[in-house]
């Protein structure tokens, strides 16, 4: 069977060829190990969209432990649901169109599918694109962040460290994706600056760029390894400085 074994895949539906193929590359940037394949434009590489080439992506994708879909317009999504239409029940059952952004939700779905996020997993991850959208509008519009840090040094006994941003190019999508696939292989929930150190949107919302003072926390008393393991990163400069 295609994809990598025990891993969900990711397609990217587009109606250009260029652009599907652009965001795989982009994607794989943060998630070199992830099973991302583009199915953009007709059969004849014009621009649209393709019923063969939307089915042969997903078959590409699928190992057996499910496939996410994202698309670009209306009629992509179209083309993914009769796809999805003409295949066997069983696979069928483990193929999700996600309601999400293609760059921001596909680039979310593929680092949650390489660190080993079930289907459902994958498919919240790249949903999460459109609460961190909803997010930056209500402080565009001058509405309090709700992920606000508890401040330094955390709730008493909590574990919190305050470390500062050395790397030339701040917590850029590489960085980023590094820091959330090192978190995702802690069981407890830490926060940086008050988002969720596992969302790799919500990290790279912040705008972290050099010299930024962070703080890595949790309100498990036992998380004390993680936020440790986090800083230690932050603080190596993740290799580029």
């Amino acid at each position: 069977m295609p994809g990598t074994p025990g891993r969900v895949g990711v397609v990217f539906v587009s109606h250009s060829s260029l652009i599907a193929e652009g965001l795989v590359d982009l994607a794989r940037q943060m998630a070199e190990g992830a099973t991302l394949v583009a199915a953009g434009g007709t059969d004849e590489g014009g621009i649209g969209t393709s019923f063969e080439k939307v089915s042969a992506a997903i078959s590409e994708a699928d190992s057996g432990s499910g496939v996410v879909v994202l698309c670009d317009l209306g009629s992509a999504i179209l083309t993914a649901e009769t796809a999805l239409d003409f295949l066997d029940d069983e696979v069928r059952a483990r193929v999700r169109i996600a309601s999400a952004p293609l760059v921001e939700g596909g680039v979310a779905a593929a680092v949650a599918a390489e660190t080993g996020a079930d289907l459902a997993g994958v498919l919240a991850a790249a949903e999460s694109a459109n609460v961190e959208k909803e997010a930056e509008s209500d402080v565009a519009q001058g509405e309090p962040d709700a992920t606000v840090s508890a401040g330094p040094g955390g709730a008493s006994g909590n574990p919190s460290r305050t470390v500062t941003i050395i790397n030339k190019d701040g917590l850029h999508a590489r960085p980023a994706a590094e820091f959330v696939k090192l978190a995702n292989t802690f069981p407890v929930k830490v926060t940086v600056n008050g988002k969720d150190a596992k969302s790799l949107l919500g990290i790279m919302s912040m705008g972290l760029v050099k010299g930024s003072t962070v703080e890595v926390a949790s309100e498990d008393p036992s998380a004390r390894e993680a936020v440790d393991a986090l800083a230690d990163l932050i603080e190596t400069g993740f290799g580029e400085a």
